[in-house]
């Protein structure tokens, strides 16, 4: 979800260099935002509903330079 301009992507994801506070969208999804715009990344999963049962989510705050603040 893009703050910036209000656009919604789903795309794949690449694993990247720990801790580097990068985010970088590749193809089309790179037409969707601009370097400095502010996102918010969702994840998905699927489970058996025993295991969602007692699921319980992360939500990962970062500063400005995309470093971990706070796990909730």
């Amino acid at each position: 979800l893009n703050i910036n301009n209000g656009t919604r992507v789903e795309t794949y994801v690449i694993e990247g260099e720990r801790n580097s506070g990068v985010i970088c969208l590749n193809g089309a999804a790179a037409r969707w935002a601009q370097p400095g715009d502010k996102v918010i990344i969702i994840s998905y999963c699927l489970m058996e509903d025993k295991e969602a049962r007692n699921w319980k989510p992360k939500i990962i705050l970062v500063d400005v330079n995309n470093k971990l603040i706070e796990t909730i």
